[in-house]
């Protein structure tokens, strides 16, 4: 795992928050004290200049208003006014004029700019003070000096309340704006050493909290190669410490799980190595990724470089399954690996689903049917040889009787009982003779199905009734029949000799007063199958002997069905009718408690219910 640097960890991540987060505190209060600093400096500021001018109008005021002789000796208003301006404390006023009614200076504290008393002002405060009488003030930015200014114009009244005159004064807020500075780089140089201190405890904080987590992810890595001896450091009763010792425990319950995995995994390679069947897991692509070395010799290849080859690829059957998926329906199938002499080998599948019903794989089981299918071969062959040859005798066998019961049977006490034997295995040879005939036909592929659009329940419903209006033995029938409709492509015909073989064989073994159950049902998985199940409480069939009952000329209980009447052909046919419905059929059931027929139909799409 690539290491995380400085700069990309959590512990820098935390330092970071810290310090933005102080450093925003610190700023919007210093951006509130500032701010407000500045107001009230500004405000005093202001306080003090309009002290001094209220002083200044009460003396301006009375100058203004006072009657003046024509003695040569008397003052002038400028002289007045001169006097007034120069006798009093101006600080922190810079610059001071006094207008009169005429729009003229007439007095002024700055010495440098004598040279305009008595020459008309044309300033736009003075001219708004005169206009709206009353005080005007603003901040201006001297353009020769750059400094802030604080403007100022107050007008002075008559005992008429009419404006006479105007004082006019400028301040430097230079004063206000330094102390605003000076405070500014005093909070600016307390956050700088606020920040530093908090970055020195941020990493001693960070530290403290990444630790346990920095622990955690070497013991992480250390479970994942594999060892489980080592644990977290547990410092405290907080949060991290109670994720640092549910870590330990998760580490205890992963030793015992791996060593539970171990276990079962060297189970099932003893398993996988002495089963003569040969095992292909693969994963949902259908790319090997478990093969046993049965499987290596049955295909004649080594199979630890098989690992990763596509199964179709490997068993050559892309030509019958396009698509891995299509393993779902195939079942089984039989594979010749030769190209000279006979050598077939049979392939089972089963699919691999996750709890969400999703395919996550595929086993295929791999088994040598060599002999076996040379066996069916012969069977078959054997069958049609057999059929063929006992059709003309057992024409003759019913001429015969035919003749017998036209005259022949004058013997009362032989003839009838002759005749009844001869006509029942005559009967049973016919039957036999058919369902050969039948079976034969099928694999050689002969036949074909008129399948139609049908409601199965009902259909069922109705075969029952037909054998239950002719129940003896005092058989019960139970239906568990769903009250909803699925519909079936079907052969009615060829579903009615399935049903019929299944049901009789359920009534001939069932004990008297037996119970035979009918149920119906959809299959959970991902095919919409209709799942039908016949049970019935009779001997049942031994486990060892289930995958026979369908072949051919096969009986579980020979006697018992010779004394039935049975051919051995009955299941037989019945599997090649359910499957040319693509269909499945099986057996369940336990010995001495009765024995369970099953079997599938695919269900109509819904979107083809219209159809038929």
């Amino acid at each position: 795992m690539k290491k995380v640097g400085f700069f990309r960890s959590i512990q820098f991540k935390f330092i970071i928050i810290y310090i933005l987060l102080l450093l925003i505190a610190v700023q919007l209060i210093g951006s509130y004290f500032v701010r407000e600093l500045e107001a009230d400096l500004l405000d005093a500021f202001k306080g003090s200049v309009s002290d001094r001018v209220d002083l200044l109008n009460y003396n301006l005021t009375d100058a203004f208003n006072e009657e003046r002789s024509e003695d040569e000796d008397a003052t002038t208003l400028e002289e007045d006014v001169q006097g007034i301006v120069a006798n009093i404390d101006m600080n922190p006023i810079t610059s001071l004029q006094v207008i009169n009614s005429e729009r003229r200076v007439i007095g002024t504290n700055d010495y440098t700019i004598k040279d305009l008393i008595g020459k008309k002002t044309i300033d736009d405060n003075v001219q708004k003070a005169f206009l709206y009488g009353s005080s005007i003030d603003n901040t201006l930015l001297n353009n020769d000096t750059g400094e802030q200014i604080y403007v100022r114009a107050d007008p002075i009244y008559d005992k008429d309340d009419s404006v006479i005159g105007i004082i006019y004064l400028e301040a430097s807020l230079e004063e206000v704006y330094d102390q605003v500075e000076d405070i500014n780089r005093i909070i600016i140089q307390g956050s700088l050493i606020a920040i530093t201190i908090s970055a020195i405890l941020g990493i001693l904080v960070a530290r403290a909290f990444t630790k346990p987590i920095i622990e955690m992810r070497q013991q992480a890595l250390t479970m994942a190669k594999g060892d489980f001896t080592q644990k977290v450091n547990v410092y405290g009763s907080d949060e991290i410490s109670q994720l640092a010792d549910t870590f330990n425990d998760l580490n205890d319950r992963l030793k015992y799980s791996m060593q539970a995995v171990e276990k079962e995994k060297q189970k099932l390679s003893s398993v996988l190595a002495s089963m003569s069947e040969g095992v292909i897991a693969t994963d949902k692509d259908g790319e090997v990724t478990l093969i046993n070395e049965s499987a290596g010799k049955l295909i004649g290849r080594n199979p630890n470089k098989l690992i990763g080859i596509p199964l179709l690829d490997l068993l050559n059957i892309e030509d019958r399954i396009v698509d891995i998926n299509d393993l779902e329906t195939s079942g089984s199938i039989i594979i010749d690996l030769s190209d000279d002499d006979i050598y077939l080998i049979r392939a089972n599948f089963s699919i691999i689903y996750a709890e969400d019903n999703q395919v996550t794989g595929f086993i295929t089981v791999l088994s040598d049917v060599t002999e076996e299918e040379k066996m069916e071969q012969e069977r078959r062959e054997f069958v049609s040889n057999v059929s063929h040859e006992l059709r003309t005798p057992l024409t003759t066998m019913r001429s015969y009787l035919e003749a017998l019961s036209d005259g022949a049977w004058e013997d009362k006490e032989i003839a009838p009982r002759f005749l009844s034997v001869t006509q029942n295995e005559t009967e049973r040879m016919i039957r036999l003779v058919n369902d050969l005939l039948q079976l034969s036909r099928m694999d050689q592929k002969e036949y074909s199905l008129h399948r139609k659009r049908t409601e199965f329940i009902a259909y069922f419903d109705s075969v029952i009734e037909r054998f239950e209006m002719n129940l003896e033995d005092n058989i019960i029938f139970k239906r568990e029949l769903p009250s909803k409709e699925y519909y079936v492509w079907l052969d009615e015909d060829k579903m009615s000799q399935v049903l019929d073989n299944i049901i009789s064989n359920a009534i001939k073994y069932s004990p008297e007063g037996g119970v035979i159950r009918f149920k119906v049902s959809q299959t959970l998985n991902r095919n919409r199958e209709l799942l039908v199940r016949i049970e019935d409480e009779g001997l049942g069939i031994p486990y060892d002997k289930r995958h026979k009952i369908f072949e051919r000329f096969y009986r579980s209980d020979r006697a018992r069905t010779r004394q039935l009447g049975g051919s051995g052909l009955g299941l037989a046919i019945t599997k090649d009718l359910v499957e040319a419905h693509y269909g499945r059929i099986w057996v369940e059931g336990t010995e001495g408690k009765g024995t369970t027929i099953l079997f599938t139909l695919p269900l109509i799409n819904k979107r083809r219910r219209g159809q038929s």
